[in-house]
């Protein structure tokens, strides 16, 4: 089910100019969408009111299935050790018992912030304090992900870590929208761009020319999708799924028709998380 902007407009008080006016559009499962704009020029307020954070002054959002979202500024003076704070947005995400301390853990792991587990959050780097961020907005495996300069911060390893995480939420059919100020961040990925005007209107233009989407029919169209946690016994089973051209340690090679059904079966494997996925010949 796509996120549909119904003449959506935002504005801080009735004297005050429009941040984001007339946004009507559709957001598909599946989508990697890239917000871009002056500074000013509304991108955190459309992002709020995307994700559910802020209501629009005018028109309307619906479909929005369970959000996760990370904003540009982080409230990281709060006086709660990480993993508490994390336990207490699982459960406000809907998890419980077991899966809500198994998600806390599992996100502090693989962000690399499990020795600040009883740490204060305003006793945290500004860089690990965005780690958290990133964690409690990824709990629950949202279906509608907003990232607003998720990556600012962040360590080499930890981006490595959103990115692969955003792939993962793209392959299980869900909706990223991302602000970042690196124009290279998630080259080749992105489905479209949405270009914000200081005048509050949204242009949407085509995604990046190197991204190739699962299209049946176009021959020769070829994806890699490099993984980690795959362990040696599992190379016979992705070499029988349909559409694997090859299997070489880390990469699988498979036809752009059959890539979508080879990420959501690779994802249902324990401990598998995706790196990158890409056209073949292009470059991460």
């Amino acid at each position: 089910m796509s996120v549909r902007l119904a003449t959506v407009g935002k504005r801080y008080g009735l004297r005050q100019p429009w941040v984001v006016r007339d946004v009507s559009l559709d957001v598909a499962p599946g989508r990697l969408i890239r917000l871009e704009g002056r500074n000013g020029s509304g991108k955190s307020t459309l992002l709020k009111v995307i994700a559910g954070v802020s209501l629009p002054s005018v028109g309307r959002v619906s479909g929005r299935p369970h959000a996760g979202y990370v904003p540009e500024r982080f409230p990281g003076g709060l006086p709660f050790p990480a993993r508490d704070y994390l336990l207490h947005m699982a459960r406000t995400h809907g998890l419980r018992g077991h899966r809500c301390a198994a998600a806390v853990d599992e996100w502090l792991e693989r962000l690399g912030a499990s020795a600040y587990a009883g740490t204060t959050l305003r006793s945290l780097s500004k860089g690990m304090c965005q780690k958290v961020a990133i964690a409690q907005a990824l709990l629950a495996r949202p279906g509608l992900l907003v990232l607003d300069e998720a990556w600012t911060g962040l360590d080499q390893a930890a981006r490595g870590t959103l990115d692969r995480a955003v792939a993962e939420r793209v392959a299980e059919g869900g909706m990223v929208l991302f602000v970042d100020h690196d124009p290279a961040r998630l080259a080749g990925q992105v489905s479209e761009r949405w270009q914000l005007g200081v005048d509050g209107q949204l242009t949407v233009v085509p995604g990046d020319p190197t991204t190739r989407r699962a299209t049946p029919g176009i021959a020769g169209d070829v994806v890699m999708i490099d993984v980690d946690g795959l362990d040696p016994a599992s190379a016979g089973q992705v070499r029988d799924l349909p559409g694997v051209l090859g299997f070489d340690a880390s990469v699988i090679r498979v036809a752009a028709a059959r890539s979508d059904d080879v990420l959501r079966t690779v994802l249902s494997w324990d401990g598998v998380h995706v790196r990158m996925v890409r056209a073949e010949g292009h470059s991460p």
